[in-house]
């Protein structure tokens, strides 16, 4: 079975719906991280300090024939169509550890798209 690893950067106030979007997708879980971060345009400042734009990091774990599905659901969700929304990006993963507990689900999954 491959994995891979979708991260998204996304502003705190669409996060759950991004991730809900991705688990009707497909997507198992999440990993939520939070962050700040800055684009093209400089941070607004307010008497000398900046105010950066609070985001999250989503975290995805898939399997690799859901990639596309689930990145296209989060790109709709996140609306990256518009300037300043998001971004996503796939990671490829060598080894996986810890998804013992899930991989009868995984397989059955697996058998099920091919009968």
């Amino acid at each position: 079975m491959r994995f891979k690893l979708i991260l998204s950067s996304v502003k705190t106030d669409i996060t759950d719906h991004v991730v809900d979007s991705a688990k009707k997708a497909g997507a198992t879980g999440a990993t939520i991280i939070p962050g700040r971060g800055t684009g093209i345009k400089e941070a607004k400042t307010f008497f000398g300090l900046s105010l950066e734009a609070q985001t999250d990091v989503i975290m995805l774990l898939v399997e690799e024939h859901l990639v596309t599905t689930i990145l296209n659901s989060i790109k709709q969700a996140g609306e990256f169509h518009k300037p300043g929304t998001g971004i996503a990006f796939v990671l490829p993963v060598e080894h996986v550890v810890g998804l013992e507990s899930q991989m009868d689900k995984f397989k059955e999954e697996v058998r099920k798209s091919y009968f």
